[in-house]
This record gives C-alpha cells, structure tokens and sequence, in this order.
C-alpha cells in the first residue's frame, strides 16, 4: 500500500499594517468617481477642449487678441487721464484759494467802510447837534464815554438745573438757573431808570435802538453773542446809582433771581468806567415840509408837519 507524503503547511504571510484602514485605502486607491473618470477619458479620445476646426481656432485666438487690446487700452487710457484728473484738481484747488482770499478782502473792505460810515455819522451828530450836541452825542452812543459809574456783574448758577418758584416761576423757562435775555433787559431797563447815562454789556454799547434777545441758550446784543459771566457797565453818579438800581423794582427782581436760583450777582462803585462809542449808528433826520411840496402831493399843510430824509 503507497504511503502518501506527509503534508506540509507553510507559513501565511505577515498581516499589512494597514490591512485594518481597508476603507481608507479604498478612499486613497479610488480618489476619483468612476463616472468622473470615464468622463475625463472619452474628453482625452476626442482631442481634448481646443475646438478641432481651423475656424474655431480662428474665432478663439481672435476673441484672445480682442480681449487682450480692451485690457492694454483701458491701462493706457488710465495712465494718460491720471495726470488730467491731478491737473483739473489742482486748479480747482486753485480756485477755490483764489475766491476764498477774494471772499476775505471783501469782508475787510466791507468792515473798512462800515467803521469810516459810523466815523462820518458820529461826526455829523457831533457837529449838527446844535447846543446840546454833546448831550445828544452822548445818549445816542456816538461817542466813548468815561466817567464814574457802576460795574454789575451777572453769571448763571453753579447749577444751571435748578427749579423753583420766584419771579420767573411763570416766564415759560424750564431752565431757570441761566441768565436769560429777559432777565439783562430788566437789569438794562433797571438801571437807566435809576439815573445812568450810559450803559454797555461785555463792551457793547447800548443805545436808543439797541435790542437784548435770545438765540437759542445765546443771549444777543444788537445781534452780537454775549456768553457769561455778562459785566454791565454804566456811567452816572455811583453810589446814587447802585442804590436806587438795588431799591427798585428790577435790582429787587435780580436779588430775587439770586436768593431762590443761584445767580451768581455782584455790584460795586467804580471811581472811573468806560464805555466804547457804539459800532453802528443810524442817522435819522426830519425837516417841515414846504408848502409847494404839500399842494404838489395834494395834502394839506396840516397834515404834513414832518418829513423824513
């Protein structure tokens, strides 16, 4: 009986490292779609994306051409309309410091022969004011005044919210610690009817015509903003004019301010005050009309007792 030989059993081969990362493998082996693939063969078989045709080509390359000349144009329209746009501003520039240095000469020649309009009008006031030019000089403002008089000094309170009752509990101002335009025309008024002869705020003269009002939280002086603390000078016998200013009615009316609001208020005597002639007059003058004048209008003389010129 043929023994069989003996069988013998050979080693398996070691396990890859990587045999336990089979998905990944499969990810790294396979890292394109089948259907991509098969797409990107049949493009490579038919000659690829260049068109086939010398037409095609044609159009291609001259479509290139055209694209390429659009772009070299705007890049050398570019380069020469940069200096035409720095040149157009600079003399714009030019301009507008040329109009501005025009606008400020202006503006002086205006100043100029306004003062030389106001000089001629307080000299014709001086010299036309007959025996009391002087008095009328004075009290229209046309000329700088010094003598004795008082210095009033009003500024709004440390807290300018404060509230309450008093003499402004009725003047329609929710904030009643700020000197108002009303509160300075009574201080003005006040002091004229105790006996001054002239008066100015922070170097304003005041005349006949001059107006204290309010432009927003700004108090104006014949249209010129004043701002705090606002020193009230006034030229008259001192100490008759500080006492009567404080017994009357408006010096009661500023305390009052002070005592329930803050103001912060102060008036003393002064030996010598002086106030600036005021910057603009208007001059006004009246003359009886004659009788040819009157029976060529058609009215009667008694009607026309004054004119103005």
């Amino acid at each position: 009986m043929p023994q069989q030989p003996p069988v013998r059993s050979t080693a398996s081969p070691p396990p890859r490292p990587d045999a336990s990362m089979s998905l990944l493998n499969n990810v790294m082996d396979h890292s394109l779609d089948d259907g991509y693939a098969e797409a990107a063969a049949r493009r490579e078989a038919e000659g690829g994306p260049l068109p086939k045709t010398l037409r095609a080509r044609l159009w291609l390359g001259a479509g290139l051409v055209l694209a390429a000349l659009v772009v070299t144009l705007g890049a050398a329209q570019a380069r020469i309309s940069a200096p035409v746009v720095a040149k157009e501003r600079e003399e714009l520039i030019d301009r507008i410091d040329a109009e501005t240095s025009a606008a400020d000469e202006l503006e002086k020649s205006v100043d100029r022969l306004r003062d030389e309009v106001g000089e001629r009008q307080r000299k014709a006031l001086e010299k036309h004011g007959g025996s009391q030019g002087d008095l009328v000089a004075l009290l229209s403002g046309a000329t700088e005044v010094t003598g004795q008089g008082v210095k009033l000094v009003v500024d709004d309170a440390k807290d300018s919210e404060s509230a309450g009752g008093g003499p402004r509990e009725n003047s329609g101002f929710s904030d009643t610690g700020r000197v108002r335009d009303r509160d300075m025309q009574r201080v003005v008024n006040g002091l004229w009817e105790a006996g001054a002869e002239a008066v100015s705020i922070n170097g304003q003269r005041l005349t006949a015509l001059s107006a204290i009002r309010a432009a927003g939280d700004a108090i104006l002086v014949d249209n010129r903003p004043l701002v705090p603390p606002y020193t009230v000078l006034a030229v008259g016998d001192g100490k008759k004019l500080s006492t009567r200013f404080q017994d009357g009615v408006d010096g009661q009316y500023l305390h009052a301010l002070q005592e329930n609001f803050g103001f912060r208020t102060s008036i003393a005597v002064q030996e010598e005050v002086r106030l600036p002639a005021a910057p603009s007059l208007i001059v006004r003058t009246a003359e009886p009309r004659t009788a040819g004048a009157a029976a060529r209008t058609g009215q009667g003389t008694a009607d026309t007792g004054k004119g103005t010129s």
